[in-house]
């Protein structure tokens, strides 16, 4: 079976019509799905989603868009959501350094405080970073006493020197549908460098369709596609892809 390790079924795409592709994941031999909060409210509902069905969990946390936008009580609230055994991680979070982004030090805070959350909740961390990613290793790397549980970069989309600095910490690498994107040289490159064992699946649904499906909606039953141009890329059966992500997603997430 596979893993989809980031989705976002909470997103209003699929509003109504969860189970409808939730199913479809099933029959594309996806059988676990975990659903990703940005902030408290999407954390929350991610939270009831996964309470709705057995095959779903959720990740919960406040990421570095809307790290100006909590309140005095935030990390108390987040904290009482991921107390939940339906919870495996709390992501996304990280840092963004785009345009109109909050401020470094307002992301800062708020990522440090997430990540000493994770480890008291011993949980493992979803990391978003865009166009951040030395500002990221460098707190991942000053707070490593903090990442007992590990972690992934999700939608991973660095090349191989950037994959080795983040393993070095300890942490997975998380692939979706940009890695099969045929102007994604320095991704290919970095898949033939990190270990399979080190591998995760994601979808980042309803966002970044795999080809053949660029453009269109992503949804958890397309993660088969992400898998098979890794399995080309590494020289593998996609089977043996199959095979040691789930392994590596259900060690690190515990599900």
């Amino acid at each position: 079976m596979f893993i989809d390790t980031h989705a976002h079924l909470t997103d209003k795409t699929f509003h109504g019509k969860e189970m409808e592709f939730i199913t479809k994941a099933e029959e594309m031999n996806v059988k676990k799905i975990i659903t990703s909060g940005f902030d408290l409210t999407s954390s929350l509902q991610a939270f009831n989603l996964a309470s709705q069905y057995k095959n779903v969990y959720a990740s919960c946390g406040v990421y570095p868009c809307e790290a100006d936008k909590t309140d005095k009580d935030w990390l108390e609230k987040l904290e009482q959501i991921c107390k939940n055994n339906k919870v495996v991680a709390i992501g996304e979070i990280g840092l963004e350094f785009r345009e109109n982004s909050p401020s470094r030090e307002i992301q800062e805070r708020v990522f440090i405080e997430q990540i000493k959350l994770a480890h008291k909740l011993k949980l493992p961390i979803i990391i978003h970073c865009r166009e951040a990613i030395g500002a990221t290793l460098n707190l991942l790397d000053e707070h490593k006493h903090l990442l007992t549980y590990g972690g992934t970069f999700h939608c991973f989309g660095q090349g191989k020197e950037v994959a080795s600095q983040v393993l070095k910490l300890g942490f997975h690498i998380s692939l979706g549908g940009v890695s099969t994107f045929k102007n994604a040289k320095a991704v290919k490159e970095a898949i033939s460098f990190i270990p399979l064992e080190k591998i995760l699946l994601e979808t980042d649904c309803p966002y970044l369709a795999p080809e053949p499906f660029r453009g269109k909606l992503n949804h958890p039953a397309l993660i088969p596609y992400i898998a098979e141009n890794i399995a080309i890329i590494k020289g593998v059966q996609v089977c043996e892809v199959e095979r040691q992500t789930t392994l590596n997603a259900r060690r690190l997430f515990n599900i």
